[in-house]
C-alpha cells in the first residue's frame, strides 16, 4: 500500500475555507487507486520552520512526501516589501536578504525530509488573488524570488516540482486572497497525483 503525506501550510490544510466542500487531501484521496491513501500533516498558518514538527508525526507506512510551504514566510515580509526606499538598489537588497533567510530555512526542511528516504515532491508558492492590485504586483515579484529558491533546490536535489502559479491561475481557484478554493484544491490534487503517477517520476532522490 502507498501512503502520500501532505506537508506544509493551508495550501493543503484548507478545509476551514471551503467547508462543506472537500479539502485538498479529500480531493486527492478521490483520485487515488485502490491500495493508496493520503494523510494531511500540513497545518494552516505554518511557516517553513514549522515543518519539522509535522515530520515528527510521519506515520511508519509513509511512502511519498509532498511539501507546500513558503507563502506565509513571504507574507511575513509584507510590510518590509511595502516600505518606501530611496533607491531601487535598496529594494533589491531587502528582497535578497529575505531570500537568503528563506533559502536557509527551506533547504534545511528539504534535507530533513529527504533523510526519511522517501520520494519528495516540492510545490512552489502561487501568486494569490489580492484585491489590492499594487500589493498583488509586489506579491508576484516576491513570489518569483522565493520560488527561485524552491526551483533551484528541486533541480539540485533531482526532485519533481509542481509550479502552483500554473495550477491556480484564475480568481475562481482561490477561496480568499491566499487559500485555494475547492476548485483550486481539485487542480492541486490532480497535479499531485499526475506527478506521483508519472512513470518517469524519480523515486530515489539525492540526499
Amino acid at each position: 500500500m502507498a501512503h502520500i503525506i501532505l506537508l506544509g501550510d493551508s495550501i493543503f490544510d484548507n478545509l476551514r475555507y471551503v467547508r462543506p466542500e472537500p479539502d485538498v487531501a479529500a480531493q486527492l484521496r478521490e483520485l487515488l487507486p485502490a491500495g493508496w491513501k493520503a494523510s494531511l500533516l500540513a497545518v494552516d498558518g505554518s511557516v517553513t520552520d514549522d515543518v519539522d514538527r509535522q515530520l515528527a508525526k510521519l506515520p511508519a507506512d509513509a511512502t511519498h512526501l509532498v511539501l507546500s510551504v513558503g507563502g506565509n514566510d513571504l507574507l511575513g515580509y509584507g510590510e518590509m516589501l511595502r516600505t518606501p526606499v530611496t533607491t531601487s538598489a535598496e529594494a533589491f537588497f531587502r528582497l535578497a536578504r529575505a531570500m537568503d533567510i528563506f533559502d536557509s530555512a527551506y533547504r534545511r526542511v528539504v534535507e530533513a525530509s529527504l533523510k526519511r528516504g522517501l520520494p519528495l515532491v516540492l510545490c512552489t508558492i502561487y501568486n494569490g488573488n489580492f484585491a489590492d492590485q499594487e500589493f498583488q504586483t509586489i506579491a508576484r515579484v516576491g513570489v518569483a524570488a522565493f520560488n527561485d529558491v524552491i526551483l533551484r533546490l528541486a533541480l539540485e536535489k533531482g526532485l519533481y516540482a509542481i509550479d502552483l502559479r500554473l495550477v491556480c491561475a484564475l480568481p475562481e481557484d482561490y477561496a480568499n486572497p491566499i487559500e485555494p478554493s475547492a476548485i483550486g484544491g481539485r487542480k492541486i490534487a490532480a497535479a499531485i497525483w499526475r506527478t506521483i503517477s508519472d512513470p518517469n517520476y524519480i523515486h530515489k532522490p539525492e540526499i
